[in-house]
């Protein structure tokens, strides 16, 4: 069993750089997994820790968890007050050219068995992300009606913590996220699998910034690209550490672009 990457240890939180295809805990809505971040960190740290927050299961990247629960519990209190800043890159369909802001409201999702007994009839919630198109490819393949096939990789910032937020508002957009089974294109799924073996969501948490909890330090962290790398280099698109951390600094000091629905 091959060990987490952590990215950041004190003796108030440990970050990990999650793989794509691990849930963080345990769900009775994935029975049948045996493998989670937060049993493998416990055994690796020989120590209790503490979720603050979460990953989807096939996304990739930056986790935090905390070495006490008066630490998680002051972490809480920093996301929920809006002190974390979140940096994403995606891999999605077609060509997305301009940077903007989408503001476009998302229902919230519930499932069948765990919010059987929610309320069905909740407003939608806002929801706020903003985004960065920073390369292209076109494929030779006609996938679906073109002849060529093309994709973006783009920079996403968060600016609320939705439900599958990210997945939603790219599929509203008409760009879903390569590899989504859920709000994506399975024709494009399909291709990506057959062509270059990827059987994972095209979403990486790769950049996180905020204040450390004890010390009031601001922290930015960076997580790897891991098997998204192959594929970078595939289409020729940048896969040097130093190129996100940069673009990532600066993208995340920009101030938000208008907002579109």
């Amino acid at each position: 069993m091959s060990e987490l990457t952590i990215l950041y240890q004190d003796a108030y939180l440990v970050v990990v750089d999650k793989p794509s295809g691990m849930l963080v805990h345990r769900s009775f809505l994935d029975k049948h997994e045996t493998e989670f971040v937060l049993q493998r960190l416990r055994d690796q740290l020989g120590q209790h820790v503490y979720p603050v927050h979460r990953l989807d299961k096939p996304t990739s990247g930056i986790l935090v968890f905390a070495l006490s629960a008066e630490i998680a519990r002051a972490l809480g209190e920093q996301i929920v007050a809006g002190h974390w800043q979140k940096g994403y890159l995606a891999v999605i369909r077609g060509f997305l050219k301009t940077a903007g802001t989408l503001d476009y409201p998302l229902k919230e999702q519930l499932d069948n068995i765990a919010d059987k007994f929610a309320r069905q009839d909740k407003p939608a919630q806002e929801a706020v992300t903003r985004y960065q198109p920073l390369h292209t490819v076109e494929l030779p393949f006609s996938v679906g009606r073109y002849a060529t096939a093309r994709y973006s990789l783009v920079a996403l910032q968060p600016l609320t913590g939705r439900k599958h937020q990210l997945r939603r508002h790219l599929a509203h957009l008409r760009h879903p996220i390569v590899g989504d089974t859920s709000h994506g294109d399975g024709k494009h799924n399909a291709f990506f699998k057959t062509q270059f073996a990827n059987t994972r969501l095209l979403l990486c948490a790769y950049t996180l910034r905020f204040p450390h909890p004890v010390t009031g330090v601001n922290l930015t962290l960076h997580a790897g690209l891991a098997e998204l790398a192959l594929l970078f280099a595939q289409f020729a698109w940048p896969t040097e550490p130093a190129y996100y951390q940069t673009m990532f600094n600066q993208f995340l000091e920009q101030e938000p672009c208008k907002k579109s629905q």
